[in-house]
């Protein structure tokens, strides 16, 4: 890690740029917002009579919340979108506008996931509830026999489950994943989980259902289920896939060990997917550049392609073998399988050292 971190660093400095977010940034962010609005205010306000057309401009509203959540949101999280720290947590905070909560967030992502990814009990993006097995020291149901298949129709239903269901279980329980430490829920954070919640309702469903009336409903369910799709496809695509390791950690009387060290462990449980597509690059937020991202997650999105030959290059160096499927499709067929594998593999336990 030092020396890639090393050649990192004399990119920027022979470039004369920093890791954070560009103008090319804040132009994407302004489009991404304008786009948001704009179908908030055109479904809204001037709603289409034109019922099909209505519920395609839902759709497209769906996408413009997950354009926010990829570039905008993610980077802020990690502290990368700007080197203000302000302008950060103001750019992680819309993930509360759109029901989440950036603290929860934070905490499950930028700290438990980018840590301990693909282990089993810390990572909490391997928990998608009974119907799903991505890990072999999840517990395996004989309806995983067929997850390979009804993952299309389920994976929509991510965007209703973190909001409302997931969200709610750590504020219960005070924890991020099963294993992981009890954090300390402030009256700030208590204010801001519940305050946020009220304003995602009354903006995303009280004022629509004035305007409107229960129709705006199917728009809702509709916008919501699209981007739940998109959400948990994207991210599969980088870790629940054919290839990628899935570690189970070994136990001591006092702690859990992982055999890798951190930087070989994010390469071997990561891969990148369709990095020569311009398109998926600038909607994805460079996430299809996963395993740059889980090298350098304080370093914005837009610098991911630049650096992606340093990373091939010092992985080729020492020997680490690098994953990547060369398109999206690829990388959908390689979750397929992995999901088809896990459906029926054995439960592997943990171990004590």
């Amino acid at each position: 890690m030092a020396a890639l971190k090393q050649k990192t660093d004399a990119y920027f400095k022979a470039n004369n740029i920093t890791p954070y977010g560009n103008s090319a940034l804040i132009g994407k962010t302004i489009v991404i917002f304008a786009i948001f609005i704009t179908l908030y205010v055109w479904l809204v306000f001037f709603t289409p009579e034109n019922g099909w057309f209505a519920l395609f401009l839902s759709g497209l509203f769906g996408c413009s919340m997950a354009l926010i959540g990829f570039n905008i949101m993610h980077d802020g999280s990690h502290d990368s979108f700007s080197g203000n720290p302000k302008v950060n947590t103001a750019m992680a905070y819309t993930l509360n506008f759109l029901g989440g909560d950036a603290y929860f967030w934070k905490q499950k992502h930028v700290v438990n996931h980018h840590t301990y990814t693909n282990v089993e009990g810390m990572d909490d993006d391997l928990d998608a509830g009974m119907f799903f097995r991505f890990h072999h020291g999840q517990k395996k149901r004989g309806i995983h026999k067929f997850q390979h298949i009804y993952w299309i129709l389920l994976y929509g239903m991510l965007y209703f489950m973190w909001i409302v269901s997931k969200d709610t279980k750590k504020y219960i329980n005070q924890r991020i994943s099963p294993n992981s430490p009890k954090f300390n829920f402030t009256v700030k954070h208590h204010i801001l989980f519940w305050g946020s919640k009220i304003v995602h309702l009354a903006l995303f469903i009280g004022l629509p259902l004035y305007m409107i009336g229960p129709k705006m409903f199917i728009g809702y369910v509709f916008a919501c289920y699209l981007l739940g799709w998109i959400l948990s496809v994207v991210f599969q695509m980088a870790h629940v896939v054919d290839h990628t390791e899935f570690v189970t950690p070994t136990y001591t009387t006092d702690k859990q060990v992982i055999e890798n060290e951190w930087a070989i462990h994010q390469v071997k449980t990561t891969s990148d997917f369709a990095t020569k597509s311009a398109f998926l690059t600038w909607a994805l937020g460079g996430l299809n550049f996963q395993v740059e991202h889980h090298l350098f997650p304080r370093i914005s999105h837009v610098h991911y392609p630049a650096i992606n030959k340093i990373v091939r290059e010092t992985c080729a160096e020492y020997g680490i073998t690098f994953l990547e499927h060369r398109t999206f499709l690829d990388a959908i067929k390689s979750h397929v399988k992995h999901l088809k594998f896990m459906g029926s593999a054995p439960v592997l336990e943990p171990q004590m050292a």
